[in-house]
């Protein structure tokens, strides 16, 4: 027993299955936009709180590398 296929009904399978590619294609071109929107945010957020820090100019500690703790 085989199952039998319509055509029309698998017409309607590949346009439900193209919509559902296109919808989720812009939800994840929404996302990606939020997040690209969040990390300039947090970026300017720390730049705004720390300013630029300079390195220490004597002692061994901080005198290579900046590190905010």
């Amino acid at each position: 027993m085989g199952m039998a296929v319509s055509p029309a009904g698998l017409v309607d399978r590949v346009v439900q299955a193209q919509q559902a590619q296109t919808r989720q294609d812009a939800h994840i071109r929404v996302l990606a936009k939020a997040m690209d929107m969040q990390e300039s945010d947090a970026s300017a957020l720390l730049n705004a709180v720390a300013g630029p820090l300079p390195l220490a100019t004597e002692g061994t500690v901080g005198t290579r590398v900046n590190a905010l703790v």
